[in-house]
């Protein structure tokens, strides 16, 4: 319990600060971009890395989601972390919102500068620090991408496995705490980083696990490092991350099956997960999406409910699970068994199943999509996959269901055309319902595309009042001007 000479020093904070016991957030007042603050960062960083023409700021407006798009007022490309602080200590002093940009693949605004401000590409510091092999880590600047990180280190036999589809930067999927199809084996980005470098509001350089830690497991102190996995921006710039590497596995065996009814496929993942077969990948594709993937990269499937599965590892291991997993497929009313091993095939059908956003977009021509997804516990997988595709159908509306089943995570898409305020509407109430149930389930409003800006309602039902106002707090703690990427996460 709080004393009472502390209580009382924390309401004079509040006071002073304009928060409330309840929220911590104060009310924050931002100064504009003037010709002089342009004048500024161009002496800290040069002519060439500082842009104010449009269509430049254009570009750093949006991510691939629904969300409006919000153009900051000048944005620039520093190439160190040196240069990094020097531009946020600057708008810290100066109260001018900052906004990190990596690749522009977030799908809940999370680079929209709905304040304005500075936006940080960090494209120019996009080089592979150090590789420890025998360790299996590797530690890279925030502008390395994942496919050109896995193509660094491919004569290394290591691999990155984490995959969320799009060719993200791995410091912004640190950001957003990133996982996708593989995560079902290897996890997501909470548990593939050993150490992070973050620039502070106040332009302070830290090393969240001490410089040039790299240890796999340390007890020494707060968790810092998963304290800015996931934080969206909002309480430092990554500029430096050291990642967990895997071996490249002997043998990948990829299989596709098809399924009648939505329970039956669902099932199958649950007895999978419960075997304790080590499956890289398990996909859920429902008949909706397996349309738009057929049209889209043609390929000529069954229309139905649809598993896409991976298995890792040694050869004669790897052969034995392909077949528990067929047998379990065929048990629950599967058909259409395919297996592929050759890396062609294998690399051909991922493409096209990555390549979904696009395939939806293409089955309404001139829409963009909106795209949201929920975490559940797997067993309750079933219950919230039929009942959104119930709320589809009712709807009759386009709403393909793809999913990272194997951890309990699944997407909707939702093509809609620009300005069509009816379909959003219906989309927006599908949204919220699938929100509302997977809490219900003891599930999560998103399971790896991040709050940004769709999601912030939900986070207080999801971690309670007393929940939010401890972020808050942090947030207060190591930002107190609000710059870093304002409006994101918190109200």
């Amino acid at each position: 319990m709080f004393s009472r000479v502390l209580l009382r020093s924390l309401e004079k904070i509040f006071k002073t600060t304009g928060c409330t016991k309840r929220n911590y957030s104060p009310k924050i007042s931002f100064n504009k971009v003037t010709d002089s603050t342009v004048k500024s960062l161009r002496d800290l960083l040069g002519e060439k890395k500082v842009f104010t023409e449009e269509a430049v700021r254009e570009q750093h407006s949006h991510d691939e989601s629904y969300h409006t798009s919000a153009m900051p007022d000048v944005v620039v490309f520093p190439d160190s972390v040196e240069y990094v602080s020097k531009v946020v200590a600057f708008c810290n002093t100066n109260r001018i919102p900052v906004v990190p940009y990596g690749t522009g693949t977030g799908l809940e605004g999370g680079v929209n500068a709905v304040q304005g401000g500075v936006s940080i590409n960090m494209k120019n510091m996009d080089k592979v620090v150090e590789v420890n092999g025998l360790d299996f880590d590797v530690t890279v600047q925030p502008g390395i991408t994942r496919e050109a990180l896995n193509s660094y280190c491919r004569d290394t036999g290591m691999w990155f496995p984490i995959d969320p589809g799009a060719d993200c930067s791995v410091c912004g999927m640190c950001a957003t705490s990133a996982s996708g199809t593989n995560a079902v084996k290897y996890g997501t980005m909470r548990e593939n980083v050993l150490n992070l470098e973050v620039v502070l509001p106040d332009g302070r350089i830290i090393h969240t696990s001490g410089k040039g830690r790299r240890a796999k497991k340390t007890s020494a102190g707060f968790n810092m490092t998963n304290l800015f996995v996931g934080s969206e921006g909002t309480l430092g710039i990554i500029t430096q991350a050291t990642v967990k590497m895997h071996g490249i596995p002997e043998k990948t065996v990829v299989a596709y099956c098809h399924f009648k009814k939505i329970e039956d496929a669902v099932d199958t993942v649950i007895q999978i997960v419960s075997s304790g077969i080590p499956v890289a990948k398990c996909e859920f594709l429902d008949d909706s999406a397996i349309k738009a993937f057929n049209a889209y990269s043609d390929y000529h499937m069954p229309v139905a409910h649809s598993l896409f599965m991976e298995v890792h590892g040694p050869e004669a291991s790897v052969h034995h699970l392909f077949n528990e997993i067929t047998t379990l497929c065929i048990s629950n009313n599967g058909y259409g068994f395919t297996g592929a091993e050759q890396a062609e095939d294998r690399a051909r059908l991922w493409k096209a199943r990555h390549e979904m956003l696009y395939a939806v977009n293409a089955l309404v021509p001139g829409s963009k999509s909106f795209v949201t997804d929920v975490c559940v516990p797997v067993t309750k997988l079933t219950e919230i996959i039929v009942k959104t595709k119930q709320w589809i159908d009712k709807a009759n509306i386009i709403g393909p269901i793809v999913g990272h089943v194997g951890d309990g995570n699944f997407h909707v898409f939702f093509p809609i055309k620009p300005g069509d305020t009816t379909a959003l509407n219906t989309v927006l109430d599908i949204s919220k319902q699938m929100v509302l149930l997977s809490l219900a389930l003891n599930g999560t409003c998103t399971g790896e595309h991040g709050i940004g800006l769709g999601k912030r309602k939900y986070l207080l039902q999801e971690v309670g009042e007393d929940g939010v106002s401890a972020m808050q707090q942090v947030k207060q703690a190591l930002d107190p001007n609000g710059i870093m990427n304002p409006g994101k996460i918190f109200y």
